[in-house]
């Protein structure tokens, strides 16, 4: 049923999904409940306070949510409305012949920002599968028509990126979820300490990858997204804590472009 719905969703323009998610969002953050206080208790603590940024990021999360129907089932109509300024740091990277690791928050349209990569060369994304049963058809054939090759989040999963790495490919990742326990450090994320992950690090360290900071914004009247790219500065740390601070950074800074469109809502701050 999922999928006939998004497929459904896929045939309206994406104005209207964009409005109708961000209706959708506004409904669910009115709510008394743990997602409106989770939300606002983790902008505020980054420094966005006021109720109308919590209301705005309530409803660009459910835009995030509509525009998967584009981004899954419309891929080259979605990648048509993808606009980068910063194309040619990545075009440095792959012209010196050096393996690309892509470090994305939950921001704005990330699930697109792959699929851009992808039209450059092979890509292969950590992936986490979902935990509602319901979700697996609909995720496994957006999967399947993604184009993306994906890691499961296993020790077969980490070779697999490792040996993309080490064969000059491009990886991706989105750091800001929580590890496992043993698989991170505790470092400051927006002023709080949070339990982060580190193998994008050491991922970085055994290849010498290129880390690039990526931000895929979602743009106003259904226009499309821009991707953001950046060099995130090296030398990576040796530490296991300093690694995670080093990598909260570059997301933070990522995450700073557009803030109202971060998932504020997820538990970034739970105990792994």
């Amino acid at each position: 049923m999922l999928v006939f719905f998004y497929r459904f969703l896929a045939c309206l323009p994406l104005r209207l999904l964009h409005a109708l998610g961000r209706g959708l969002g506004r409904l669910v953050y009115a709510l008394p409940g743990r997602y409106r206080e989770r939300l606002r208790a983790h902008a505020a603590q980054a420094g966005y306070p006021d109720a109308r940024f919590a209301r705005e990021a309530a409803a660009q999360s459910g835009a995030a949510m509509l525009e998967l129907a584009w981004v899954w089932f419309r891929t080259d109509d979605a990648l048509a409305r993808v606009v980068c300024d910063d194309v040619a740091v990545l075009d440095a990277a792959l012209a010196a012949r050096r393996p690309v690791l892509f470090l994305t928050p939950h921001l704005g349209g990330f699930e697109i920002s792959a699929r851009y990569a992808a039209r450059r060369g092979p890509i292969t994304v950590l992936f986490r599968p979902p935990r509602q049963a319901a979700l697996v058809p609909l995720v496994e054939e957006a999967r399947a028509r993604s184009g993306v090759a994906t890691a499961p989040t296993t020790m077969g999963g980490v070779r697999q990126l490792l040996r993309a790495l080490r064969d000059g490919g491009q990886v991706g990742m989105l750091p800001d979820q929580v590890p496992g326990n043993g698989e991170g450090a505790w470092a400051p994320f927006f002023g709080r300490e949070a339990y982060t992950m580190t193998l994008p690090a050491r991922l970085a360290a055994q290849t010498g990858a290129t880390v690039i900071g990526a931000a895929c914004e979602r743009l106003p009247r259904g226009q499309g997204w821009r991707v953001h790219l950046r060099v995130i500065d090296g030398p990576v740390p040796d530490s296991p804590a300093a690694q995670a601070a080093w990598i909260n950074t570059a997301m933070e800074e990522r995450i700073r472009l557009c803030p109202e469109q971060y998932l504020w809502s997820y538990n970034r701050y739970k105990q792994p």
